[in-house]
Formats: structure tokens, sequence, C-alpha cells
């Protein structure tokens, strides 16, 4: 039994389904989402490539929505 996965942080560089195919191909069981950068509308794409490069190819793998962690916060107020 395989317990070890791949994960695959998918960006402007491998958001077409042809890059998808080839990375499902290598091996990829995880596309990641990375919600710090990109908007919406972007990661929303991203989703739909892969959702038709599986259903061309019958392979299968997760999405992972890795959404923005709490940032650290300040402002300056000019006072001391």
């Amino acid at each position: 039994m395989k317990k070890t996965k791949i994960v695959c942080t998918i960006g402007p560089k491998t958001e077409s389904e042809e890059m998808l195919a080839k990375m499902l191909d290598a091996g990829m069981n995880v596309m990641r989402l990375n919600f710090s950068h990109g908007d919406y509308a972007e990661h929303g794409q991203r989703i739909q490539n892969l959702r038709n490069v599986m259903s061309k190819t019958g392979k299968t793998a997760a999405i992972l929505l890795d959404t923005k962690g709490p940032e650290i916060r300040h402002h300056e107020t000019g006072r001391r």
C-alpha cells in the first residue's frame, strides 16, 4: 500500500491542462493552491483545468486549499 503522496503547488507556470496532465502522469496526488497569492477566479480556473484533465485521463487527484493564515499587522502612530 502506497502511503507517500506527491503534493504540487500550482501557479501560473503549471496551471495549464497540458502541464497538469504531465504532472498527473508523473505521479501528482494532490494539487495545492496557495491562497496567499492569486484570487478566487484564478484558483477557480485552476480547479476547472484539473477537473477537465481528470475527466479526460481517468486519473484522480485531491485538491488542497492552503488558505491565508494569520498575519502580523502593525501601524506606526508616530508616538513613542
